[in-house]
Order: C-alpha cells, then structure tokens, then sequence
C-alpha cells in the first residue's frame, strides 16, 4: 500500500481565525475560500433545479386535498427506512392522515416495486403509490400498477437505465436531463426537497388555513435526513454536508426523533456529541439489520416512535438483530477468507473477486462484499442463493462493492451489453450494485465481469492508495485540537476524515478483548503522553512488547464516565521496533 500526502494546487484564502493545520486538511479537500466553508442551510441548491419537482408536489398536493389514500413503498436499508419515516411524518404534520407504508421483504420479494409487491400493495387500495429510494428500474412493478389504476410517483436516486418506468412522475437527480448540481443526493434528500415543494404547493391551495394548522418547520426533520445520508455513503458534497450537519445539531440538541437517540444510546454513543461516523458506524447498522435478517418495517417503526420508551424498546430489538448480523458475517468471512487464502495482493492476477456460497445469507451479503474489498482492493461481488426460480433454474443475488476508478453500475451494464443472456437484474451506483443471474451461469459471468474490468482498470488503480493530512506537530496533541477536528467536519464519503501519520515512542502497551491494542504513546517533540487504540491487530503486534511504532491514525475524543481526552484511532500500523 502507497501511502501518499493529499496535494493542492489552489492556495487557501480563509479567515486567519481557521487553525492552519485546519486549513491545510480543507486545501487538500478542494474547500478554500468562505464560500466553500459555509454550510449554512440557506445555501442549499433550491428545489425548483430538480427536473419535474413541480409536477411531483402537484401530485402529491392534489392527492391531500382529494383525501385519497397514499402508499409509501420504501427499499430495505437504512436510506430507505428513512426516506419512508420522513415522507409518513411529513405528510402527518402537514395534516394528511390516510398514508401508510410498505418495505418489500428482501427474501420475498426482492428489491423495489416489484409486480408482486404492486399486488400487495394493491390490497391496501392506494390510489397513489410513492416510491422512496427506488423504482428507477421498475418497469414491470409501475406497469402492474398503472393497470389496477393506481398511480405512481417515483421517487430515486439511484442511476436510471435505457428506459425509465411509465410513471405519473419521476423524481430523481440523476436523471439525464436533470440539471440539479448535486447528483449525491440519498433517497431521503430527495424526499426531503420533495417535502419542501409540496409544503409550498400546499401554502398555495391556502391547505394549513383551511385546515388550521401550523406549517411544519422541515428543518426539524433534518436529523433523519442525516441519517440516512451519512449511512447510504452518498459523497458529502457541500449540500449534503450542509443537511447533515444541520441534522447532526437537531441531534445535539436533544430535540431529534427519539428512535434515532435510542439508537445511538444502544450503541454506547452520546447524542449530544454525536458525529456524523457514529451515524455511519453505529446507528445505521443497527437500522440495517432490520431489513438484512428480518423486516424493515421494524426500523421504520423505531424511526417514527414519539414515545422514548417504545422507542428505546425497539432499538433494543434492532441492536440484537445487529448482533446476530455481526455473528453471521463473521462466519461467512472466515468461510470467504478461507477460500482466498492462497492468494496475497501481490499474486492477485485478477482485477476482481467473485465469490458464491448456496449457504450464505443474502441480507449480509453486501457486508462481506466490503469487506473483501477493502482487504484486496478489488472490486467485489459476494453472491447467496436468492430462493426462487426463474424458467426452471435456481437464481442467485449478489452485492457489489467498487474500488474508487470504476464506476461499478457502468462495469455491470457492459456485461449486460456483451452477455445480455447471463444478467437477468441489475442497478445502482458508482460504489454498490445489485444484480440476479442464474446458478447454472456464475462461471461465465466471472469470466464476463473479468474481462470488463481488465479493460476498465489500470495498474495505478488496482494499486491500493493511503490518503494521509501530513504529520501532526507536538501542540496538536490536544483535546481543544481534537475539538477543532471534531467540528469542522461532517466528514464522511468523499470528504475524509483527517488522518495522520507518526512515529511513536510507546511506554506501555495491553492487549483487550483478545485482539484489540491498547497503546500508551509519547507525542513526538515532547514529554507528554496519549491514549491510541488499534481494532484488529497482527499477532505480531499482540505478542510482543514494542519500542517504536508507526502509525497512520486519527485524532479523536475519548469520552467516558464524562471525562474527555484527546485518543488516536489507529488505522494502520505502518512499521514497529521490538524492545
């Protein structure tokens, strides 16, 4: 692994008032100027710069006022559940009350508005059927749909195909002929900028006169804007920072849902001083594990909970579901492990992994795909039988994960292109992908996705790459520091938190919870002390007593029993003595 300082052509032209080191980490992530920094909400695109946003709260408005009956049909992750308990409480605060919600079962039904999910939903007699976070690519679903005479809105994110469904409306930022700047809008930020048009629409009609209520204040529901940004790892472009740190303050301030500060609380984490990492690494998963193992209608429930008891009752449920989650990938990565143990990075001839086990669970499948990926630095595809058939044969889903340098949605399309008999499904984005194929064709898919990558993927890129903020000096070794990091996120995908690289003087060393260690380092230039914990470590390190140590790590706060101390993260152990 290449580890290499982040590089800037353009000087920084912020206020003195910003820490230099500060400003060094801001350079190296393209904010420079004021305008760059500034995160305050009225800086957010408009809404009107979303291709066909009118007639999506046209729509929406008109069925609020005709009283008709709404069906939100959301996806199975966390951006999903969000985007389903956001569109419920806003249309509950705007007044409208015959609005409900239905999550397709990943084991049943599969992914998106499915014919057999229309034929569900057809049951609850929606006269119109809202799509969150999916239904770009749900010709057949939307058609069945358009047949009974429901109407649909889709409402997406995620990269459209050839054709789009015949819906009443689509709503997605990433439709070709839409102009709208930040194409990294979660499934719940297009809900949310759906929400702030139909408020106006409503304003309008003269709807919260006539019905003697007070507008809703959209602001407050920020906090599950946040989530599920930060847990779907959309890239937090400036208006996606903007929404999640709004949210992450809604947080803090203890005014957030109480499902989302349940959730954190399972976890061990402090809502007042929330970041948007523990949303990422501990409330997403949680709410994840819900639509991997069993139902996410339990997420959504703990989502849209105003009584903090239930609530935390709930998140109790979830948090034992993420257990059993964690218990499952851990077995299916040593089973994945073991099948890759003869290879080593430097003997990996292939540009890709593909990976099929008729016993593994397809609700963590996506989980192991990360996994691998991150350990080879290759793009991942982990497949789990899918439980049905199609013309006779046993089908199979699997979950890719991409390496930054190709577009994993794009590589699945030329496989369709070049092999249209092999993928039967498809979608998603740049980083993750869904797809079916049959059992019977996995080998000949491999060999297909292999020779897409080869033409896709260069040397340098299959080079794995550490992206490091230089070294820290003696003084930066603070809790105000570690403060200054802190807030001048949110960090998150494509806005990296800080990380640095040093050599230490270790004066003590323990070992916890049998692999992890627990480090007592001499900051560089000084006779104090810090607290480093590494996750995960090589035996070697475990079993020995050390002297010096390299470390590429981040600078974090340790709170417990309400003390506060500055603590390194270690990522990566770049080199060690022995004493």
């Amino acid at each position: 692994m290449d580890i290499l300082e982040r590089q800037t052509s353009q000087e920084s032209a912020l206020d003195e008032s910003v820490h230099p080191v500060l400003k060094r980490i801001y350079a190296g992530r393209g904010v420079v100027t004021e305008d760059d920094l500034n995160l305050d909400l009225a800086g957010l695109y408009p809404p009107s710069l979303l291709k066909n946003i009118d007639q999506a709260s046209a729509l929406l408005a008109q069925a609020i006022i005709a009283k008709e009956n709404i069906l939100v049909v959301g996806d199975f992750d966390a951006d999903g559940a969000t985007s389903s308990a956001l569109f419920l409480l806003c249309l509950q605060s705007m007044g409208h009350q015959r609005v409900g919600f239905l999550v397709p079962n990943r084991f049943e039904f599969g992914y998106g508005l499915t014919p057999e999910i229309v034929a569900v939903a057809a049951e609850r007699k929606p006269d119109l059927i809202v799509t969150v976070d999916n239904g770009i690519a749900s010709h057949e679903g939307v058609a069945k749909a358009n047949d009974a005479g429901i109407s649909v809105l889709v409402t997406d994110h995620h990269l459209p195909g050839n054709s789009l469904p015949d819906a009443s409306c689509i709503l997605n930022p990433n439709l070709n002929d839409c102009n709208f700047p930040s194409k990294a809008l979660a499934g719940v930020g297009v809900v949310f900028y759906l929400m702030s048009a139909l408020r106006v629409a409503l304003r309008k009609e003269n709807w919260f006169e006539s019905c003697q209520i007070a507008e809703p204040n959209l602001a407050n529901f920020l906090d599950l804007v946040a989530l599920g940004t930060v847990a779907d790892v959309v890239p937090l472009d400036q208006n996606n920072r903007r929404l999640v740190k709004h949210g992450l303050g809604i947080i803090r301030s203890g005014k957030g849902r109480p499902g989302i500060r349940a959730l954190l609380e399972v976890a061990g984490k402090n809502p007042q001083s929330v970041v948007a990492s523990d949303l990422g690494f501990a409330a997403g998963p949680r709410l994840n594990a819900a639509g991997r193992l069993d139902d996410m209608s339990l997420g959504i429930a703990c989502l849209t909970e105003d009584n903090p008891s239930r609530a935390r009752q709930i998140a109790q449920q979830l948090d034992a579901l993420n257990r059993d989650r964690k218990q499952i990938e851990n077995d299916m990565q040593a089973q994945a492990m073991l099948a890759l143990s003869h290879l080593e990075i430097t003997e990996l001839d292939q540009c890709g992994i593909c990976l099929y086990d008729p016993g593994w669970h397809q609700g963590v499948i996506g989980i192991l795909a990360s996994r691998i990926k991150e350990k080879y630095h290759r793009p991942c595809i982990i497949f789990a039988d899918a439980g049905d058939e199609e013309e006779g044969e046993k089908m199979i889903k699997g979950s890719a994960r991409s390496i930054d340098g190709l577009h994993i949605r794009d590589a699945l399309d030329a496989v369709a292109t070049s092999h249209p008999e092999i993928l039967k499904r498809f979608g998603g984005h740049a980083m993750a992908a869904g797809l079916a194929i049959k059992a019977k064709d996995f080998p000949d898919f491999v060999m297909a996705f292999e020779t897409v990558l080869s033409k896709e993927l260069s040397e340098d890129l299959l080079q794995q790459k550490k992206m490091i903020d230089g070294e820290l000096n003696g003084d930066c070794f603070s809790l105000s520091f570690a403060g200054v990091l802190r807030d001048a996120g949110p960090w998150g995908q494509h806005f990296p938190e800080p990380e640095f690289l040093g050599e230490f003087l270790v004066i003590n060393s323990r070992v916890v919870g049998e692999k992890h260690l627990k480090l007592t380092l001499q900051i560089p230039e000084s006779e104090n002390l810090i607290d480093a914990i590494a996750f995960n470590t090589a035996p070697e390190l475990l079993e020995n007593e050390l002297d010096t140590i390299t470390l590429v790590y981040r600078l974090e706060i340790n709170e417990f029993r309400g003390n506060y101390n500055p603590q390194l993260l270690v990522d990566q152990v770049v080199g060690f003595s022995l004493a």
